[in-house]
Order: structure tokens, then C-alpha cells, then sequence
């Protein structure tokens, strides 16, 4: 009778320390018999392979779909990028930030840079940078914003660029929304300079001395200062208030 309850005591005190073994009365078995090291590495080779035949069987997708999964598992990481544009090669490094549907952005130090899937013909980590998965993007959920996800869920991922990049993956006209007014350079098979002043979902129209009009299609690579833009976003924002 003690060997007994010494035995109910000693599987208490195991599931104590854990948790994540102990099966719930809820369910019939456990998600699978490996250990759970094991689980996670099976899923993430099985991920990676109906990655592969879904990009063999949509081969116009395929670029697409394994720059996206690369990028998102080097989220605030550094990372190398060969792209073309017209004859020429240009190599970037850079920290990714955005990861959009069809297109990254990467930031430097002093520069912000937009890259569509289209002009990319390879990326890396960089030599010497250890090469390991990201952890997601993190967002501090307080009781104020679960609030406001729940009863205005629309409204308030909108106007956070941060809830945007979580819930949705952006098109690049869309990201570029939220620069109107601040200066650009766009490589397309000539380089354009100017201001931002209207978007729609195939153009993009740039303000300088004339008003040019560039179809995203012949987009390659984008770059902005990233000072010069912060205090031009500034200048806008105070514009608005005193309209």
C-alpha cells in the first residue's frame, strides 16, 4: 500500500516538473509517440519538403514563397542580398524589418531599403553571422490593446505599422502608402528621385522638378535616408495638425 502511494506521489511530482508531458484527461493520446525535440524537428523537415512540391507544382510562385519563408525566419536579423537591376548587380546588407508579400525591407544604419522578390536572384546570412532561426516578431499585448483588437480590430492594426507587419503581409504599393511625402530613389532602368505624391495600385507617381509616373513592374530596388525621411514625416504630421 505505501510502495503504491510513494509511486502516485513520485508520477505527481514528475508531471509538476513537467508539465508539457502530462496528458490531459481531454484528449485520448498524446499529438505523437517521439519526444518532443524530436516533434518539432520532424515538422519543421516536413514544412520545408510540402514547401518544395507546392513550389514545383506552381513554378511561378515558387521565388516568392521561398524568399518569404527565408526572410521570416531571419525577422530583425542581418542579411546579404544579391538583386538585379538592368545589367547591373547590387549587393545589400541590411537588417530585416518588413516582410512583405512581395518585397523585404531592410535598414541600415542611415539608409531604408525596399527589394521586390522579382529582382532577387539570391540571400544569405552573411559570413561569420551565425546562421540560426529568428524568433517571431514580438508585440507587448496589454490590456488596452487586446481590448481594442477585440471590439476594433481593423482601425487599430491599421494605424500600427508594427500590428500591420504581425497580421498581414503587405504588397509593396501598400507599404509605400505610409511614405507619401517623403523623398525617394526608385532604380528602375533609370534612376528617379523625388518626393512620394500619389499611389495607386500600379503606379507610383514621384514629384521632383516634374511629376514622373513608374509602374511598379519596372520597380527593382528603392532606397531612402532614413533621417532626411524622419524629419520629412515629421513636417507632415505637423502640416496635418495646423490644417
Amino acid at each position: 500500500m505505501k510502495k503504491t502511494e510513494e509511486h502516485v506521489n513520485n508520477n505527481e511530482l514528475y508531471d509538476k516538473k513537467y508539465p508539457e508531458l502530462k496528458r490531459e484527461s481531454g484528449y485520448t493520446s498524446p499529438a505523437s509517440a517521439l519526444p518532443l525535440h524530436e516533434l518539432k524537428m520532424l515538422q519543421q523537415y516536413i514544412h520545408g519538403v510540402n514547401l518544395q512540391n507546392l513550389g514545383n507544382q506552381l513554378p511561378d510562385y515558387k521565388k516568392h514563397m521561398m524568399l518569404l519563408r527565408f526572410f521570416k525566419h531571419k525577422k530583425n536579423q542581418v542579411v546579404e542580398v544579391y538583386s538585379k537591376n538592368k545589367d547591373e548587380n547590387i549587393h545589400t546588407i541590411g537588417k530585416v524589418t518588413v516582410i512583405g508579400r512581395d518585397f523585404v525591407m531592410l535598414k541600415t544604419l542611415f539608409t531604408r531599403i525596399w527589394i521586390p522578390y522579382d529582382s532577387i536572384h539570391s540571400a544569405q546570412s552573411p559570413f561569420g553571422v551565425p546562421d540560426v532561426p529568428s524568433s517571431h516578431q514580438h508585440v507587448i499585448f496589454d490590456e488596452e490593446l487586446r481590448r481594442k483588437l477585440l471590439t476594433n480590430f481593423g482601425e487599430t492594426v491599421s494605424n500600427k505599422e508594427i500590428l500591420r507587419q504581425q497580421f498581414f503581409e503587405e504588397l509593396l504599393q501598400t507599404n509605400l502608402k505610409n511614405w507619401k511625402g517623403t523623398r525617394l530613389t526608385i532604380y528602375t532602368d533609370q534612376i528617379t528621385k523625388g518626393k512620394v505624391n500619389d499611389i495607386n495600385p500600379k503606379k507610383i507617381s514621384i514629384k521632383n522638378r516634374k511629376t514622373q509616373t513608374i509602374p511598379f513592374t519596372k520597380i527593382n530596388y528603392i532606397k531612402q535616408g532614413r533621417i532626411i525621411a524622419f524629419f520629412q514625416s515629421l513636417f507632415l504630421k505637423f502640416s496635418k495638425k495646423n490644417k
